[in-house]
């Protein structure tokens, strides 16, 4: 065979030379690419036995290659693919956290909204028998009002909550008054003065307090879970521009190309492609990072004064001292209410000469806390929610670290200790250029992926809006505030009970703010007639006695 294929004759100094013009290489063979190329799935039939001339190649290196078009854009389809799981796997932690976590936060506040309904009514059956549950709707219009705001319903939880105290006043003001008939206009009088009179004392008050700032709390948690969640799912589904593209096929399917279908990319070469094909979900970081920190603080309110556990378990103890206040005090509240609403009408002889039954007082009996239900989804608040703090710390900066955990995967690289032998990009040598910084203006002298730092991602923009506005949420929610409603009120001034927030344990600055426009039913001050048939069962006096008893063995 000969060693050139032709000559090129050049006169030098009166000598002929003769150059061969193009001198025969011989072609390497490509059977470890096709091994590794069928691995993927892709038919035999799309790949040469040799290397051929690589002028068709639009991505990879021109020269002499096992790849066919068809090769190149199939790889190229499958890079496409892989990089999109990549990023999908390296972001299941976060978005996993979130998933769980949310939901066993709502499940465990469902359970709490409705144990914490079926002790008061258990305890009130208890105590007092056919009185409550003639009268039972008031108490379970305060729990479906307190589930409507929690599941995101317009209900203004200060305007509700004085709403249920205005509703509980009328029907006792009837119950401690059997001897006299009202009308709806003197029952209206009569709750325009709850606030005046304090007929239930301290405890409205102090329950607006600890209700408002613990539901508001967990409400906004339980957003801000969501928000992370959705935030998460939506980020991690990537799709790549094209120069993006062009730089994961180099990376990942050149070195096929090239005859070196085993050869990894060097760490720092998929460290610039990746950081260029993900500077915009680097971008959301700065957000991201404020957005888990503002969570962290709300977490830690509800740790303390803001424990929704701590207000809602024993939220039945606290009404019915309310009521035994009302009871307490039932001859200068109503001396107050005729002096302002005037002389009511006396009943009909009937009704005022009927007396309790006899056998009223055997209803009552000690409550023992013991047998309240056993805690919401078998844990407690707080080791949930130190659970979901410790997923929350290590979600930080998860969206600048992705192309650092893309990059450190020992199948994806050559890893960091074998920088000679590696695929820089063209061929295998160590790779020189420099590492870029994060985010999408570090990328404009990115040498691997073409980006345009001047046309942000509009759907990024929209993740990091959507961060700013939940992280603003949770920042008023730490204050005790609801951000729909800036409405300051002389309740956030005075002391709590129990487990809300006292003023020597919560900030001077915290204001409670209520929710969207109150959701008040504009029938609440009809009184049903099973109310005005339990007048008929009620002497005044004799309620009284028996109520005060009640009241220390309850305590």
């Amino acid at each position: 065979m000969p060693s050139w294929i032709g000559a090129v004759i050049l006169p030098i100094s009166g000598l002929l030379l003769s150059l061969p013009a193009r001198a025969e290489v011989k072609a390497r063979s490509c059977g470890e690419v096709r091994q590794a190329y069928a691995a993927k799935g892709f038919s035999l039939a799309d790949i040469p036995y040799q290397e051929i001339a690589g002028e068709h190649l639009r991505i990879c290196p021109q020269e002499y290659t096992c790849c066919t078009t068809e090769m190149e854009d199939k790889l190229s389809q499958q890079s496409k693919l892989e990089f999109e799981n990549l990023v999908e796997e390296t972001s299941h932690f976060v978005r996993t956290t979130f998933v769980s976590r949310h939901k066993k936060f709502d499940e465990f506040f469902r359970e709490l909204l409705e144990n914490a309904e079926k002790s008061l009514n258990d305890m009130f059956v208890r105590t007092y028998g056919m009185l409550y549950m003639q009268n039972s709707e008031v108490f379970q219009d305060l729990f479906t009002e307190l589930k409507r705001y929690y599941t995101g319903g317009n209900v203004n939880l200060e305007e509700m909550l004085n709403d249920f105290w205005a509703r509980l006043l009328e029907r006792m003001f009837q119950l401690i008054n059997p001897q006299y008939h009202f009308s709806e206009d003197y029952l209206e009088c009569v709750s325009k003065y709850t606030d005046q009179l304090k007929p239930f004392g301290d405890v409205p008050r102090k329950l607006k307090i600890q209700v408002t700032r613990a539901f508001i709390a967990a409400r906004t948690f339980v957003q801000g879970l969501t928000v992370g969640r959705e935030v998460a799912n939506r980020v991690s589904k990537v799709s790549p521009a094209p120069g993006c593209l062009r730089a994961l096929m180099k990376m990942l399917y050149c070195p096929y190309c090239r005859g070196l279908p085993t050869v990894r990319p060097c760490n720092n070469y998929c460290l610039n492609v990746m950081k260029g094909c993900l500077a915009n979900q680097a971008d959301l970081d700065t957000e991201w990072n404020l957005f888990i920190d503002a969570m962290l603080l709300v977490a830690e309110r509800l740790e303390g004064p803001f424990n929704i556990e701590s207000v809602m378990d024993p939220i039945d103890v606290k009404i019915s001292e309310a009521i035994m206040n009302m009871q307490e005090n039932s001859m200068q509240v109503s001396a107050k209410v005729f002096q302002g609403c005037g002389q009511p009408k006396p009943a009909p002889a009937l009704r005022s000469a009927r007396s309790a039954p006899e056998n009223f007082n055997m209803r009552f009996r000690p409550y023992n806390p013991e047998e309240r239900p056993t805690t919401a989804a078998g844990t407690s608040l707080d080791r949930l929610v130190t659970d979901i703090k410790e997923k929350l710390k290590l979600s930080k900066k998860v969206w600048s670290a992705l192309p650092y955990t893309i990059c450190k995967d020992e199948s994806m690289t050559a890893g960091t200790s074998n920088e000679e032998e590696c695929w820089n990009g063209h061929s295998k040598a160590r790779y020189l250029p420099e590492i870029m910084n994060d985010g999408l203006t570090n990328q404009i002298n990115n040498p691997e992926v073409d980006v345009d730092i001047t046309r942000p991602d509009t759907f990024i923009r929209q993740q990091i809006m959507a961060l700013r506005v939940m992280t603003n949420k949770l920042k008023n929610a730490y204050n005790g505030n609801d951000v729909n409603f800036q409405d300051t009120s002389d309740e956030s001034s005075g002391s709590g009970s129990g487990s809300g927030c006292m003023d020597d344990v919560c900030p001077t600055e915290f204001e409670f703010v209520t929710t969207e426009a109150p959701a008040v039913d504009p029938d609440r001050r009809e009184v049903d007639s099973s109310a005005a048939r339990l007048g008929h069962s009620l002497l005044s006096g004799s309620l009284v006695c028996m109520l005060l008893a009640l009241q220390r063995l309850c305590r």
